[in-house]
């Protein structure tokens, strides 16, 4: 089963057991930039000098990936004069983290569960279903970032989105930051991919930095 950067970020972040994210900020701000590199890589968008574009509308045939197409049309037609990659970001990563999550449903990858925080809240949950895919991707990541096996476009991409929010605990929750971190960034910053996608990356990273610099100041009392 073929998923996108976003779902396979969403996996990362879900436990497998109660279907709660762990770190669920970094993990929205991570799905929305991997479904804006998808797009990217489907030579759909431009991500470059810190503003994004449309550069060509035709549907991909993915589902998920032509819902974001579609809105970020829309979007780029109604903000015709202010296109940055973070506004995007701020706009895209609520809703872009359910479509992707209510995605691996429909995929039958996880289940929703319905209850109420104190009999009030309503809460929802998304515990493993089928737990193939994950396996393979954390078996994969595995390979490039303990192992030192040469990593394929994709995967790259992937470890440099993990990397830039943080979510090194999630990717490899029984290691330390500090024995990852430096492999991780090696993978991020090296040649893997092609010029226009290594430039989507350096400013999706760039844009994360910021909101995530932004989300933690705004919580600051």
């Amino acid at each position: 089963m073929t998923v996108s950067l976003g779902e396979e970020i969403m996996l990362l972040s879900l436990d497998d057991e109660t279907g709660a994210a762990k770190g669920e900020s970094a993990a929205r701000w991570g799905v929305a930039a991997g479904m804006l590199l998808e797009l990217v890589m489907a030579g759909r968008v431009t991500v470059k000098g810190g503003r994004v574009e449309v550069f060509d509308p035709t549907p991909t045939g993915d589902a998920l990936l032509d819902g974001r197409l579609g809105r970020l049309t829309r979007w780029v037609h109604e903000t015709s004069s202010s296109r940055k990659v973070v506004a995007w970001l701020t706009r895209d990563h609520a809703k872009g983290s359910q479509d992707v999550v209510d995605s691996l449903v429909a995929r039958g990858l996880v289940t929703e569960e319905k209850h109420r925080a104190l009999g009030v809240f309503p809460v929802r949950r998304y515990p493993e279903a089928d737990g193939t895919v994950e396996r393979e991707l954390r078996a994969r990541l595995a390979a490039v970032v303990l192992e030192g096996a040469e990593p394929d476009p994709r995967t790259s991409a992937l470890v440099a989105l993990v990397h830039a929010t943080g979510m090194h605990r999630q990717t490899f929750p029984d290691l330390p930051k500090k024995q990852i971190a430096p492999r991780m960034a090696e993978i991020a910053e090296g040649h893997w991919v092609g010029v226009s996608v290594g430039e989507a990356i350096r400013n999706l990273q760039a844009a994360i930095s910021t909101v995530t610099v932004v989300t933690v100041l705004s919580a600051v009392p």
